[in-house]
């Protein structure tokens, strides 16, 4: 019998714009997203198995193989750096990554230290090691925007989608780190060994993504 090829999914948004696609390449998972407290689902042929986690442990079990395929937000691919393949830019789930403060904060200006609040520990240090700056990167997971109203930190580094949430908090973003969305990301090892099926749904994953966009 042929091997299962398993989906790391995060429940939400990810899940559901995924299931969407992955119903167009002809796979029926619309069980998928129906209620449940299951971990561990399979489409209606059996042969695609679909575990769900938090979005940044997406990558973990696809660099390790518990997962042969996971969709999952560029943010988080940069932030886990993690031995997997990035092969689509999926084009949902668009936001940008920026550094974010009160609107007169000068980011040039020179200081001694800069205070940065955010959940993207490892993208914070290398954009300022790449710059030569000196921060203080102080880890926080929840209302990173509390940072500098409360006097926490000068700045934070977060994901900005409407910009919303800076705009009712009195904040701006500052400086563009990066446009990111929804990837879809394969196993190094399973691109080789389940070939015949992961290949084939690639590519009609790339060609619905292409007709979209044209």
């Amino acid at each position: 019998m042929q091997d299962k090829v398993t989906f790391a999914l995060a429940k939400g948004r990810l899940a559901e714009k995924s299931v969407d696609i992955l119903e167009q390449c002809g796979i029926d998972c619309r069980r998928i997203l129906e209620p449940s407290r299951k971990l561990v689902m399979s489409d209606a042929s059996g042969k695609f198995e679909f575990i769900f986690v938090k979005p940044s442990d997406v990558p973990i079990y696809v660099e390790h193989g518990v997962a042969d395929v996971g969709v999952v937000g560029k943010d988080t691919l940069m932030e886990e750096d993690r031995d997997v393949y990035e092969l689509i830019d999926l084009g949902f789930a668009k936001c940008r990554l920026c550094l974010a403060g009160y609107k007169d904060f000068d980011m040039s200006k020179s200081r001694n230290l800069i205070k940065v609040a955010t959940k993207y520990v490892n993208i914070a240090k290398d954009f300022f090691d790449g710059r030569g700056q000196n921060v203080e990167i102080i880890p926080l997971h929840g209302s990173i925007e509390l940072g500098p109203i409360v006097g926490l930190s000068d700045i934070i580094l977060d994901i900005v989608e409407s910009g919303k949430t800076l705009q009712e908090n009195n904040l701006c973003a500052l400086e563009e780190i990066v446009n990111c969305s929804a990837r879809l990301i394969i196993n190094k090892v399973s691109l080789k060994t389940k070939a015949d099926v992961i290949k084939p749904l690639v590519k009609k994953i790339s060609d619905i993504i292409n007709n979209k966009e044209n």
